[in-house]
């Protein structure tokens, strides 16, 4: 569940009472455009992506208008366009109008759980605005905090200090950097990002961090985004049969996190752990069918109900049905591979048996007793 974008960026930052561009959505009348540009002179208009996808400006699907006529001119080139970064592809449906910043400086700013760490972790530098993979590593900070303690002034302070940040951008950042943890932590979000944040300055010369580009990552299991009153609409978007039919069976017990990477793909990977998940899907490339994450210790029930999806919808161009995970600290290793082998005993008993290589991989508690599970069916 993701949410990219200022559109609905700008009212969750507002929770936080954290500075946002003036944001118009799709709606907007062509007086309400002309009044963003007699105020801000420079606007950007952005198309409307349901879920996240990057690379949007790279790809020429920005634009900027100081009358009018190029405003409208860009909505209609923008409003439903097509976009393709690595294996996501959407399309838009709707622009946004957003009031340009003047700003000297840009800064980037995220939390993620990262695993190194082990820990909620900020990333910072005061040369946002681009890439982050394109900046030297001496330019970015990356700083682990405590989850029960939150992010703190001081630390913001230091990692500033540390990158030779300017001695202008830190009191305003270091006021207010440390709201995004709040609202992260309080919504039940996974990851927070904004880039740029451009320091505007204000008539008195003082440095205000404004927000011109959000993106954020919601456990779906976690019932506190429900407190955000978000509509619908905003995680249902391009959801294939496949997904929807797993998206059924999310309970409390065990992850279902689905998403269809190539529909042509060969080889069907139920992965288990998000770190074998980004792995197989970076490895596998094209050639996978799915990226998923099935974790969390399944019931064998419902373990067998996913397997059983799976291979109604794919198994018949399969050639590779690859098994993968780390080592598992909390998953029955036997029950899901026993629900799996059933489930695919009961579809070839069903629909004839086809050629299929199965290969496994997974460490942890009764892992021989999985193995030799699967092996028996």
């Amino acid at each position: 569940m993701q949410i990219t974008g200022m559109l609905y960026g700008s009212k969750l930052l507002d929770h936080v009472e954290f500075p946002t561009s003036e944001i118009l959505g799709p709606g907007a009348s062509e007086d309400e455009i002309q009044a963003l540009i007699d105020r801000h002179k420079l606007i950007f208009i952005k198309p409307l992506f349901k879920g996240g996808v990057g690379k949007k400006g790279k790809s020429g699907l920005i634009g900027k208008a100081t009358d009018l006529k190029t405003a409208l001119r860009e909505k209609e080139r923008l409003y439903f366009a097509e976009h393709r970064h690595g294996n996501v592809a959407a399309k838009a449906n709707g622009v946004t109008f957003e009031g340009g910043v003047p700003a000297e400086h840009e800064v980037y700013f995220s939390i993620t759980d990262a695993t190194n760490f082990r820990a909620p972790t900020m990333t910072l530098t005061h040369k946002g605005g681009v890439d982050i993979e394109e900046l030297e590593k001496h330019e970015i900070a990356n700083v682990p905090f405590d989850a029960l303690t939150g992010l703190k002034a001081f630390v913001v302070a230091n990692a500033l200090t540390d990158i030779g940040a300017p001695k202008e951008i830190i009191s305003p950042l270091v006021q207010h950097l440390p709201k995004l943890w709040e609202l992260m932590h309080h919504y039940g979000m996974t990851a927070l990002e904004l880039n740029p944040i451009r320091m505007r300055p204000g008539k008195d010369g003082r440095l205000t961090p404004i927000a011109c580009d959000f993106k954020c990552g919601f456990d779906r299991d976690d019932p506190r985004w429900q407190r955000l009153a978000l509509p619908d609409h905003l995680f249902t978007a391009d959801s294939s049969d496949f997904e929807h039919e797993v998206n059924q069976l999310r309970t409390h017990q065990g992850q279902s996190d689905v998403f269809v990477i190539n529909d042509k793909g060969t080889i069907l990977a139920p992965t288990f752990g998000g770190g074998a998940n980004s792995l197989v899907t970076e490895v596998l490339g094209e050639a996978a069918i799915i990226s998923s994450d099935f974790g969390g210790n399944p019931p064998y029930e419902k373990m067998k109900a996913v397997a059983r999806i799976c291979f109604k919808h794919w198994l018949k161009q399969t050639n590779v049905f690859f098994i993968i995970g780390g080592k598992s600290n909390n998953t029955d290793i036997h029950e899901t591979f026993r629900a799996m082998g059933d489930a695919l005993r009961e579809h070839f008993s069903q629909h004839g048996a086809t050629p299929l290589y199965v290969v496994v991989g997974r460490g942890g508690r009764l892992r021989g007793r999985g193995h030799a599970g699967i092996a028996g069916r």
